[in-house]
């Protein structure tokens, strides 16, 4: 698969749209809030350290 070059990916503009957001209310910036805590936790889930192998039973 290729790329269009000089284009922004795609699911990152959308981040980037839904964290650009005003909350319009206080329940509104509670929700936006939340959006980004969870999108920090599931970016440290995907980068979680890698599991000692030197200790591997063959």
């Amino acid at each position: 698969m290729s790329k269009a070059k000089g284009t922004a990916d795609k699911n990152l503009t959308n981040v980037v749209e839904a964290l650009d957001q005003e909350a319009v209310n206080s329940h509104h910036a509670q929700q936006l809030q939340q959006d980004k805590n969870d999108r920090r936790h599931q970016d440290a889930l995907n980068h979680d350290e890698p599991t000692d192998l030197t200790n591997q039973r063959s």
